[in-house]
């Protein structure tokens, strides 16, 4: 989410006369966009947020704007007091503040704001910036921004406010304009994904809209993240099972496998209902890849528990499993009211032994495309070697000395891993520029 709302900023100061510069010391404006899911990503944003203070008394005219969930939704006014050196203050996903500032106040929020929506929507090449332009094979489209649903664990609804979800058109318009420009496929993006258009009466739903962006010309491959159990409907599943454009990898987090833990956390289903849903969604988008998140170390998390969410991982072999060990954070229901009473060490252990089993799970997964021919989207040159992805997500390295770059090719696996593949190309690829 991040990183397309910092593309927006970037190609919104371009349309207002700037050009991008990588050091700080020549810049004339500054942007700060900052993630504070963990305490460790704010005393990172605010030691760096810190760092440009100097730069500030040696040039008075500079505009530093610190932006994203630092901010947060209604967290301007108590940071102005503590860093009066900061001129702009933006809320995730609204340059409208910065523009503002910057124009004299001729656009304003992009929340509140007809014609900031106007601005951003003006220019067909103004979604990316211009170093990005013709450049970029990959690109994320926000299309629901802040979450309702308040997992005890999760910072995001205090940060990023309550769900909004953005308009049909407006995502369809900056697709069709990342089309333009180069890009092959887009990731829509939301907290949670599958609840787009629950906050609109008589709204559209996700799979709608993958239906219509998947008429848009120019673009191959279309993903989202990411889903929750609870929203993941049949609908979705059929029109992902139909539509060729729309690939198979869903990424739908368990975050626990006790029942227990589970409702202490706020998630809304058991272990079983999500078992149920893995098989449902394997029957009806066959060979499909899935992907899963978990905390380890939730506040009363017993030996056993843990043990629940060990067997849940290896009975139903997922493709991915994001882990991550909790830790206490400050403003969320867990930490107001539940003791984070598992040590530090047991954390890192049970981390460990998920890791562990996941990365035996996914190097069998992997060997079954040994040998076999897939499509992959070259996505760039990395040591030496073409790097894209298959339409399950599989990450796959290429030699070739053809300029690959934006080319949906078959190739043939020759080597698999837990983490990457390597393959030949099938056919010599005919050139085609970006």
């Amino acid at each position: 989410m991040n990183v397309a709302d910092s593309q927006r900023v970037g190609s919104s100061l371009e349309h207002l006369g700037y050009s991008l510069t990588n050091k700080p010391e020549e810049a004339d404006v500054i942007v700060l966009n900052t993630c504070v899911v963990r305490q460790s990503a704010e005393d990172k944003a605010m030691g760096r947020v810190s760092s440009f203070k100097k730069l500030k008394m040696e040039n008075p005219d500079l505009v530093i704007n610190l932006m994203g969930c630092l901010v947060g939704v209604r967290g301007a006014e108590k940071l102005r007091a503590k860093l009066p050196y900061v001129d702009v203050f933006s809320p995730p996903s609204d340059p409208g503040p910065l523009i503002s500032h910057l124009t004299q106040g001729e656009v304003q929020s992009i929340e509140n704001s007809e014609t900031t929506r106007r601005f951003l929507m003006m220019d067909e090449d103004l979604i990316l910036p211009v170093a990005e332009q013709g450049k970029l094979v990959s690109a994320h489209v926000p299309i629901v921004y802040g979450c309702s649903h308040a997992c005890t664990f999760c910072i995001i609804p205090s940060r990023r406010g309550g769900e909004r979800s953005r308009p049909v058109g407006d995502i369809v318009a900056e697709v069709r304009s990342l089309a333009r420009q180069g890009v092959k496929e887009v990731t829509l993006l939301g907290q949670i994904v599958d609840r787009y258009g629950k906050d609109i009466p008589d709204g559209p739903n996700l799979a709608s809209l993958l239906r219509i962006v998947h008429d848009v010309e120019g673009i191959q491959r279309i993903r989202f993240l990411t889903s929750h159990p609870n929203y993941f409907t049949e609908e979705l599943m059929d029109t992902i099972a139909a539509l060729p454009k729309i690939m198979p990898h869903i990424e739908v987090p368990i975050q626990a496998g006790d029942d227990e833990v589970l409702l202490n956390m706020k998630r809304g289903y058991t272990q079983q209902e999500y078992r149920d849903l893995i098989a449902k969604i394997r029957e009806r988008i066959p060979d499909c890849s899935i992907a899963t998140d978990i905390i380890v170390g939730f506040p009363g998390e017993t030996e056993e528990q843990f043990m629940e969410t060990y067997r849940v991982i290896s009975d139903l072999k997922l493709d991915v499993a994001h882990l991550a060990r909790y830790s206490s954070r400050e403003g969320t229901v867990a930490t107001r009211r539940m003791d984070d009473n598992v040590p530090e060490e047991e954390k890192m252990r049970r981390l460990h032994m998920l890791d562990n089993l996941q990365e035996e799970i996914v190097a069998d997964i992997n060997k079954k495309y040994l040998g076999e021919v897939v499509d992959v989207l070259f996505e760039e040159k990395v040591k030496g070697r073409w790097r894209g992805r298959t339409p399950t997500n599989k990450l796959v390295f290429v030699e070739s000395n053809e300029d690959l770059k934006g080319q949906l090719l078959p190739v043939t696996v020759t080597w698999t891993g837990p983490w990457s593949m390597q393959a030949r190309l099938q056919t010599q690829p005919e050139l085609i520029s970006l």
